[in-house]
């Protein structure tokens, strides 16, 4: 059973040499964390292909979650309700739809203290 989705900008991090973010998704189990194909297409968009050649295995160690009705419905309403930019309203949706966190430094949209769905898994600046 899946226990959270990885946002782009956690994995962005790590492929920028973040070290938090780099010990955070070499703690996770594989076997629990997805990424959604927006964040495979969104990581894939800022590398270069040999960047890409070395990001693939990782981001394929992650169970992948689709854009389905169901998730394509909850993002319009979120969308429509917060006024998220469609990737976000979708990584919004693919967490609340599996029952899983999204793991996200976005604060500015994913507050914790007001979605429930959201963990904050570090803090830049902090060691």
């Amino acid at each position: 059973m899946l226990e959270r989705l990885l946002d782009s900008v956690v994995l962005i991090d790590h492929f920028n040499g973040v070290p938090l973010a780099t010990k955070f998704i070499l703690a996770l189990d594989p076997e629990i964390t997805a990424i959604s194909v927006i964040s495979y297409a969104e990581i894939l968009t800022g590398l270069d292909e040999e960047g890409a050649r070395k990001a693939r295995p990782l981001l394929q160690s992650f169970a992948l979650l689709e854009i389905d009705a169901a998730v394509a419905e909850k993002a319009a309403a979120l969308r429509r309700q917060y006024g998220w930019k469609l990737p976000d309203a979708f990584q919004a949706a693919m967490a609340i739809i599996h029952d899983v966190k999204l793991c996200t430094r976005n604060t500015k949209d994913f507050n914790p203290q007001k979605h429930s769905f959201v963990e904050l898994p570090y803090i830049l600046g902090e060691k």
